[in-house]
């Protein structure tokens, strides 16, 4: 029984994907936080919401932080 790290997230910050978005992205802008993440296509501006588990396991980096 391990405490579980929880990776934090902030609105504005930019993250980079595994894999890229079918319109060749692979940078997302952080617009929404809860369970759910809100993610904005920096290439394409689609949006998506993607549960906080999956954006942990399929986050490669972040690219750019307001720190």
């Amino acid at each position: 029984r391990g405490t579980a790290v929880v990776t934090e997230f902030r609105v504005g910050w930019v993250v980079r994907l595994r894999k890229k978005h079918p319109c060749g992205g692979s940078d997302w802008e952080v617009v929404r936080i809860g369970a759910d993440i809100g993610l904005r296509c920096a290439t394409c501006d689609r949006r998506v919401m993607m549960p906080r588990s999956d954006l942990e396991k399929r986050m490669k980096s972040f690219v750019s932080t307001d720190d």
